[in-house]
This record gives structure tokens, C-alpha cells and sequence, in this order.
């Protein structure tokens, strides 16, 4: 039987001399490195932009042009203090997902001495990626964007300018939901400035419960839409839908799901996890 190419280049990958320490630069020192996650890619951040003048314009034209001339001050308070709520809770969970690390790999880790380290068992192996010489975890994915190694990788959205993966999905699928809860305030009528803001307002409903959905769905089978695509065979263990949402959104349960400033608990487990 044939073996696609997929599985000849995870087969060399498979082999000792592939990994090539000796080529890999070590990775620079922590103090060197920088605190802030930020992708200098131009068309995430100017669709980033976008999405919060959009936010900012649906903002302004509620308030200014609905709510503040309504002679109903109880609805306008009501609806005001709800939309501005949603806006709010909306835009800090995009600004959480586009400035939080992802969870990258350590970038040009694959070093002699990284390997010795790990200690590996006979019949272990490990993966190292050609394009950012790391060695990757299970289930991690090279982003061409980011140009590092994703722990997790669902996908790269720039909308957020970032890629959605293990540390900051919490906060991508709190702004969908935003987002959706958002539109669904936004006051109907007539005049052209609401027709558009009511265009806006179902686009991004549309969108971002597609997107809500998909991400549910990911987090549920714990298995990332790149996994899905590729169809992936499973080297993971299997958990239950409610282990899988609290190993995104953090150990235990609590109110701090809903808060995009409350950072998960996502245990303690080993981010280098490799399989036979």
C-alpha cells in the first residue's frame, strides 16, 4: 500500500538524524525577551482596527442617535447601560485575545542539550518543526503568521490578529458571544445611520455565531479546526465535554468564565507530552 505524503514526512520526522540539533540557534534568554504578545502582521492589524471603529460606530449611533433623543428614558437607560455592557465585555476580550500568548512553543529550543533534558523513554520520539527549529508538543501546529509553533492551534483569525490556541481561547470565544449579544440591542429603524448600523449589526451576529458555534464544537470533542481539517487520528485522551470546557476556561467552575479579565487555571500539565 502507497504511504501519501503526509505520513513519509512524519516518518522522517520520526528519525534522530531529521532533528539536526546542531542547526538550531539556542532560543534568546528571558530577560531579553519581550512581556507583550503582539503580531506585526498589516492585515491583522488593520482588521483589528476595523473591529473596534465598527464597535465604536454601533456605540455611537445608538446612543446618540437612538437613545439620548427617545423620550422613553427608562428603555434608554436600560438598553444604553446593556449595549454599553456587551461593547465593553466585547472589546476587552478581543483586546485578551489579540495581545495573549497563544501558547507558543519556545522558538529555536531544539537544541542538543533541550533534547537531553527531556529524558526521553526508548521508543519515544519527539517532532521538530523545520520552519521554527522548536520542538513541538502534541498537537501543535506552525502558524505562518505568527511564525511560531501553537500549542493547540485552532486557527488564525485576523479579526484578532492572532492565532486561537490553547491560552487565549477563552477570550476569542467571549468576544463572539459579545459580539452576537451586542448586535441583538442594537434598535432598529429608519434613518440611514441605522439601516447600516443594522447591516453591521446582523453581519456580525452572523459571523460571530458561526464562530461561537465552531469554537463550542472545538472545545467539546477537544479536538482544533486544524486537527478537523486535516482529520487528524487522535493521540490524546479522551475526556468528557465538561472537562474539556473547564480545561479551556479554568479549574473550577466559577463566575470567572463570563470576565474576559480573569486569566484560566489550566493545571499544571506537562506542555511536551510525546507518544509512540
Amino acid at each position: 500500500m502507497m504511504i501519501s505524503s503526509v505520513h513519509r514526512f512524519r516518518d522522517i520526522e520520526r528519525t534522530p538524524e531529521y532533528l539536526q540539533p546542531e542547526k538550531c540557534v539556542p532560543p534568546p534568554s528571558r530577560a531579553s525577551l519581550g512581556t507583550m504578545w503582539f503580531i506585526r502582521d498589516g492585515c491583522g492589524i488593520a482588521c483589528a482596527v476595523v473591529t473596534w471603529m465598527l464597535v465604536f460606530y454601533a456605540d455611537f449611533v445608538v446612543l446618540l442617535v437612538m437613545l439620548v433623543p427617545s423620550r422613553d428614558y427608562v428603555y434608554s437607560v436600560i438598553n444604553g447601560t446593556l449595549f454599553n455592557t456587551l461593547a465593553f465585555l466585547a472589546l476587552a476580550s478581543h483586546f485578551r485575545a489579540m495581545l495573549t500568548d497563544p501558547g507558543a512553543v519556545p522558538k529555536g529550543n531544539a537544541t542538543k542539550e533541550f533534547i537531553e533534558s527531556l529524558q526521553l523513554k526508548p521508543g519515544q520520539v519527539v517532532y521538530k518543526c523545520p520552519k521554527c527549529c522548536s520542538i513541538k508538543p502534541d498537537r501543535a501546529h506552525h502558524c505562518s503568521v505568527c511564525k511560531r509553533c501553537i500549542r493547540k492551534m485552532d486557527h488564525h483569525c485576523p479579526w484578532v490578529n492572532n492565532c486561537v490556541g490553547e491560552n487565549n481561547q477563552k477570550y476569542f470565544v467571549l468576544f463572539t458571544v459579545s459580539i452576537s449579544q451586542c448586535s441583538s440591542f442594537s434598535p432598529p429603524t429608519t434613518v440611514i445611520l441605522l439601516i447600516l448600523l443594522c447591516f453591521e449589526a446582523l453581519l456580525f451576529l452572523i459571523f460571530t455565531s458561526v464562530m461561537f458555534g465552531t469554537q463550542v464544537h472545538s472545545i467539546c470533542t477537544d479536538e482544533t479546526g486544524i486537527e478537523q481539517l486535516k482529520k487528524e487520528e487522535r493521540r490524546w485522551a479522551k475526556k468528557t465535554k465538561w472537562m474539556n470546557m473547564k480545561a479551556v476556561f479554568g479549574h473550577p467552575f466559577s463566575i470567572a468564565w463570563l470576565s474576559p479579565f480573569a486569566t484560566p487555571d489550566q493545571g499544571k500539565a506537562d506542555p511536551y507530552q510525546y507518544v509512540v
